[in-house]
């Protein structure tokens, strides 16, 4: 797909009225904002940029059946909870499969379960738990406030959830590959008026191949993910990618082992192929290094691991 910059066209009628409530995208040539009830001129196709660093939003590029690319000719569609953005988006007889990891995140029960029990023993591992990893998340951006942020492999929308109602940002992207878990993301946030006033867009999404702009996003969260992805480097070489010089990223995630890790057990704590990637801090930083990012710094607590890098 081109860079989201790329002119986008519809593909379905545009006189259909948006009844939702929810969902918000982005366009770049335009001062007005289009809501719910219609209010607001509907922008012409050339004025249907989904450029992210812009903060009006567009309505239709969620709710119609899709739009199409007029740089590299791919359609995209919208599922009325959230746009795909895949490769495989439109594909009607060809069918991926991805590691068992990426896979089991899809399953309708484990999206269902995530915020109603697996995340709660994340704190077996050390870490402090939703609320405080949103406040010390809060910290090292800081310098974002004020402008977009991406919330990758977002899963059911926990933080994605509390950045959007925290009003600190012109706008939120949930995004995340599994499709039940930005369903699960669309039950929790239609129960919250605060969330669903919000600047909030639920997007489907490889991390592995960003839909965005070079330089267009001012903040990357990744909240207990980067042990899922299949390709970490890859991952952090788009985060890098889309953020614009003095954009931050943070991240959370389990560590192999600590400094006080015993010598004894690291060897049982290898790495294996086709398991989660279990890093230890110094993989970490010298792939935010590697992939272009600065002034890595981190807080760790047993397993748990939040660290943070800028774009130079």
């Amino acid at each position: 797909m081109a860079s989201t910059s790329a002119k986008l066209e519809s593909t379905t009628p545009t006189g259909e009225k948006n009844k939702h409530k929810m969902h918000h995208f982005f366009i770049s040539e335009s001062s007005y904002r289009l809501t719910a009830e219609g209010g607001g001129r509907r922008p012409t196709i050339d004025e249907c940029r989904m450029t992210a660093r812009e903060t009006p939003i567009f309505w239709p590029a969620i709710y119609r059946s899709g739009f199409k690319c007029r740089q590299c000719n791919k359609s995209y569609s919208s599922k009325d909870m959230y746009l795909d953005l895949t490769v495989t988006a439109g594909t009607t007889d060809y069918s991926e499969v991805k590691p068992a990891r990426t896979e089991l995140f899809r399953s309708p029960l484990v999206s269902f379960l995530y915020e109603r029990g697996w995340r709660q023993n994340f704190n077996l591992s050390g870490f402090p738990g939703p609320d405080e990893e949103f406040k010390m998340a809060q910290e090292y951006f800081k310098p974002a406030e004020g402008g977009l942020l991406v919330d990758v492999s977002c899963g059911s929308g926990l933080f994605s959830r509390k950045f959007a109602k925290s009003g600190t940002y012109s706008g939120v992207i949930a995004l995340d590959f599994s499709e039940n878990m930005l369903r699960q993301c669309y039950d929790f946030i239609k129960k919250d008026e605060t969330i669903l006033n919000s600047n909030l867009a639920l997007v489907r999404a490889d991390v592995s191949r960003l839909p965005f702009s070079s330089g267009s996003v001012d903040a990357v969260h990744a909240g207990a993910a980067l042990h899922c992805w299949p390709s970490p480097s890859n991952a952090i070489a788009e985060i890098s990618r889309i953020l614009r010089s003095g954009g931050v990223f943070v991240g959370t995630t389990f560590l192999r082992y600590t400094p006080s890790t015993p010598w004894f057990v690291r060897p049982l704590r290898q790495r294996t192929p086709g398991n989660y990637t279990y890093l230890i801090e110094e993989e970490i930083k010298d792939l935010c290094t590697t992939c272009g990012l600065t002034n890595y710094t981190s807080k760790v607590q047993q397993a748990f691991i939040m660290f943070s890098a800028e774009k130079p």
